[in-house]
């Protein structure tokens, strides 16, 4: 009866995967593979967490596995022993949820939707389905430059009227018409619904800042009366304003992408220069009231916006006043400073902050600084291994989301007006009319696929305590009972065999992970 009932589960959740295709592989000269989409080809996967479950799912669980060698979401389907010897490794599923999940996304960039446009229109929308769809990985989060960044052709604002301080000239520029909103339109058409939309300002027009450009070192100019940081909230309202004009709901705003450059002599790209308390102030006096005087009160605003050296620092200054925490949502970091920063940093400001403020991760991305020539490494796993470890570090101390930054870019890396080129889980070969989907795409693919809005982290324990080269996280669904968790094992050639107990009534799974690999898994308890 029991092999009766796995066979005919099997075939009910191998059914919803009848239609997929798989990675088209191909080498370069990294240690993984890339898998090639085009026109006509791009590979899927339609596990759906949101299928209804057949009648007594429980005690068998589903496994998908990425790795160095070449699989990607390789699924199968094994079952709960209640009887089998316990490998030496073992992990212990607990009971305790911490922060949930709100999503995983990419930013609508100038470069990465100009380069999505380089493609036919049947190539784009797969390169869209990929991303949004339940046919690719179930992005729900967006980000959108506030007017140009580096990764723009050109240096603009939304209006370079100089003194125009009630923006009677502002607009939107040709690259949201034609690029970025259309895109964005694309991306929720594919995801059947909304998707939560940020925006993120760069820097003020250079007419507003003290150094009257909008690269280098410098603030809003200060006046007596506030005029400029006045009109600074207002152009927040305005970009809003425009975006629902054109049928695009923003979701939430940051204060500023990355307010420390702006303190920088000579930065060389578009930003500008806050501290926490000025931002503060900001907040309170100026961009907070505008966004409620103006029917904005809902939008999530989200302060610093910049690496996680300035935890908890930034939001004990902004938050600990009440005039200014009354209109913030959330607490944005970016990864860039991850490696030289304790996760230490992000556990204090959960404990502080966690119960009333989100954090979210809202920008990463690989690149080399040194040898732009180097910034594209098509098949790099070492590339996706640090996307996958990044995002399991962040959710296991705190962080409720991660967002990577371009969601396309070109063979080089770009397009860039500073030549600031990265590398991306997307990246896209227009003369050939095809894209290819890096080890990053399916590091994000782990996450975002099978770790939905709405979950919940979930605690665990394991039996030993040297370190194996393997790190895991749990999570859960409260509406459901249903559990999962995801494995990496960073081991070059060894394979690690584990065991997962989920007491005290589901039993455990036995499983070999295979030398660099992302492995998730999922599974009912009743």
């Amino acid at each position: 009866m029991k092999t009766l009932h796995a066979l005919s589960l099997a075939t009910f959740f191998l059914s919803a995967k009848a239609d997929d295709i798989p990675c088209m592989a191909r080498w370069f000269d990294q240690d993984s593979v890339v898998c090639v989409c085009n026109s006509t080809y791009c590979d899927t996967i339609t596990w759906d967490t949101s299928i209804p479950p057949p009648v007594n799912p429980y005690g068998y669980y589903y496994s998908f596995t990425s790795s160095r060698d070449g699989l990607r979401l390789k699924m199968k389907q094994g079952s709960f022993g209640d009887s089998s010897v316990p490998n030496k490794y073992a992990f212990y599923a607990g009971n305790e949820t911490k922060q949930t999940i709100m999503g995983f996304g990419g930013a609508f960039t100038d470069a990465a939707t100009m380069t999505m446009y380089s493609l036919s229109d049947a190539a784009r929308n797969k390169l869209i389905d990929s991303y949004f769809s339940n046919k690719g990985i179930n992005y729900n989060i967006g980000r959108i430059p506030m007017a140009s960044c580096d990764f723009s052709k050109r240096v603009y604002s939304y209006d370079d009227v100089v003194g125009d301080l009630q923006l009677s000239n502002f607009s939107l520029a040709e690259e949201d018409f034609k690029f970025k909103i259309p895109a964005i339109k694309d991306a929720i058409t594919a995801r059947g619904g909304n998707i939560s939309l940020f925006g993120s300002p760069w820097s003020a027009p250079a007419w507003m800042k003290s150094n009257n450009k909008m690269t280098g070192k410098g603030t809003l100019k200060v006046t007596p009366k506030r005029e400029y940081f006045k009109a600074w909230a207002k152009y927040f309202v305005k970009f809003l304003q425009a975006y629902r004009d054109q049928g695009v709901d923003i979701w939430g705003l940051t204060a500023q992408n990355e307010p420390s450059d702006g303190l920088i002599t000579n930065f060389p790209f578009q930003c500008m220069g806050w501290t926490p308390e000025m931002q503060r102030d900001f907040v309170a006096q100026d961009l907070g009231p505008a966004l409620e005087a103006s029917g904005f009160g809902h939008i999530k605003l989200m302060i610093l916006d910049d690496d996680r050296l300035w935890l908890p620092y930034w939001p004990e200054v902004v938050l600990k006043d009440k005039n200014a925490a009354k209109y913030v949502s959330g607490i944005a970091v970016h990864w860039y400073e991850d490696l030289f920063v304790p996760t230490s940093a992000l556990d204090l400001t959960y404990k502080q902050f966690g119960e009333d403020y989100f954090i979210l991760n809202t920008e990463a991305c690989e690149q080399d600084l040194i040898n732009k020539n180097r910034s594209v490494l098509l098949g790099s796993w070492h590339r996706g291994e640090r996307y996958f470890m990044d995002i399991l570090k962040d959710l296991s101390h705190g962080v409720s989301g991660w967002v990577d930054w371009n969601l396309a870019l070109d063979r080089r890396g770009g397009p860039n007006w500073q030549n600031n080129l990265a590398d991306s889980p997307i990246i896209v070969n227009a003369e050939k009319d095809e894209f290819y989907k890096q080890p990053m795409f399916y590091a994000m693919a782990h996450f975002s696929k099978f770790v939905k809005p709405g979950a919940k982290i979930l605690s665990f324990s394991k039996n030993f305590t040297e370190d194996i080269g393997v790190e895991a996280i749990f999570f859960t669904k409260e509406s459901e009972q249903r559990v999962g968790a995801n494995f990496v094992n960073t081991n070059d050639n060894e394979t690690v065999s584990i065991s997962i107990f989920d007491p005290p009534n589901v039993g455990m799974i036995n499983f070999d992970l295979p030398p660099r690999s992302f492995v998730t898994f999922s599974w009912f308890r009743w």
